[in-house]
């Protein structure tokens, strides 16, 4: 029945600074832009190497995403890397903030967490 998990969307506040972070910083390919003048709005394919996407989508003043305390919903994105301390290494030179690498007690994997601009929680997790 279900295959995969073909996109993932997010609604950013800033759409240009969201736009470089996604593509320059975490480096995902642009399959396509598009501006949709009659609601004000872009939307941004971009693709990860194993085919899965995020859509990057801007809105009119969006209302902020509540984080602390978590809301209900979508908690984070975890991204499948083969080393979590290179990748984390990467972004922190890019001026990203990454937390502290931990390892996973059930099992065993290592992982940390960093933030988009909008302060989505975006996870490193080493498989």
């Amino acid at each position: 029945m279900l295959k995969a998990i073909h996109h993932a969307a997010i609604i950013c506040s800033d759409y240009e600074l969201s736009k470089h972070f996604y593509s320059q910083v975490l480096g995902l390919r642009i399959i396509s832009e598009q501006y949709r003048a009659e609601r004000d709005t872009y939307k941004l394919d971009l693709a990860l190497p194993d085919g899965s996407q995020i859509e990057l989508f801007s809105f009119p003043s969006p209302p902020a995403r509540p984080s602390f305390p978590e809301a209900c919903g979508l908690r984070h994105l975890a991204f499948a890397v083969d080393s979590v301390e290179e990748v984390a290494d990467y972004l922190q030179k890019k001026g990203v903030a990454v937390e502290p690498i931990r390892t996973d007690a059930v099992t065993g994997k290592r992982f940390t967490f960093f933030q988009d601009p909008d302060g989505l929680p975006l996870e490193l997790y080493q498989i």
